[in-house]
């Protein structure tokens, strides 16, 4: 019987090494070098303050409101990159039409239209869902885009010599070879719309974790802008290995990193 744990057992080991060290420097590190609480409050003192606002400020509620958001932004905007990136590299004539302006909007600085949403929408959801679709937009189509033009020319012709018209060939290999770009431009957004979300409720939300920053930065709470951050971090990782999870079901017939190593 092999003795020895398996990869995945010292990997996991090792990250949860490393987070017991993170959080002992951050426990006793402030301390010990004279940082004043207030501006750097240790790993306890963040629970406590976290534990005061869960129910006092409503805390779940505003995490979920950031989190749809995030899931609604997401969705739309990684549907709209890669629809509009397949039809661009079906068509390059249309893409070479439209990609002056894609680049231009691409260049624009996305943040800047959350205050223009703000007064288009109000102080609602759906600034911050724009915002969000904004920036979850832009990688997601350059990557299909870029695999779409580096397809294999000879699996095209292999398949027109079938009589496959044009729709098949998409469909049968266009598409499943531009899979794991997708979602290479997919995992990238799905931290970014965290990103969108946050900007759009920083310059014009009534609630979500966005505005609580807002709140707690004014009153000088600093253990609770900690409590904010963390929570975003939070959905930012169940958002990203959400997409991990999904592209593993969709692209299993891949290697993975520990079979090429193995």
């Amino acid at each position: 019987m092999n003795s020895t744990p398996p990869q995945a057992f010292h990997t996991a080991l090792w990250s949860g090494l490393v987070l017991i060290v993170f959080l002992a420097l951050w426990q006793w590190g402030p301390a010990a070098l004279g940082v004043p609480p207030f501006i750097l409050p240790n790993f306890t003192k963040v629970l406590s303050v976290g534990q005061q606002i869960w129910s006092a400020e409503h805390l779940l509620w505003h995490t979920g409101v950031t989190a749809l958001e995030v899931a609604v932004g997401f969705i739309l905007g990684g549907l709209l990159g890669a629809g509009i990136g397949y039809a661009l590299g079906v068509c390059p004539r249309v893409e070479a039409v439209l990609s002056p302006y894609l680049l231009a909007l691409q260049i624009a600085p996305k943040v800047a239209f959350a205050p223009l949403f703000v007064m288009w929408l109000g102080y609602t959801l759906y600034p911050k869902i724009l915002v969000a679709i904004l920036i979850v937009f832009f990688p997601v189509l350059i990557n299909v885009l870029q695999a779409m033009r580096t397809m294999d020319v000879d699996m095209i012709n292999l398949a027109r010599s079938f009589s496959a018209n044009r729709w098949q060939v998409f469909r049968n290999v266009e598409f499943p070879s531009t899979l794991p770009a997708l979602f290479s431009g997919l995992r990238i957004a799905s931290t970014l719309a965290v990103i969108g979300v946050v900007v759009g409720e920083l310059v014009g939300g009534n609630m979500g974790l966005g505005y609580l920053l807002v709140f707690f930065e004014g009153e000088g709470n600093t253990a609770a802008v900690f409590v904010v951050i963390a929570g975003l971090t939070v959905i930012g990782i169940v958002a990203y290995y959400a997409v991990v999870y999904v592209e593993n079901q969709v692209l299993h017939y891949l290697p993975s990193m520990e079979r090429q190593h193995a």
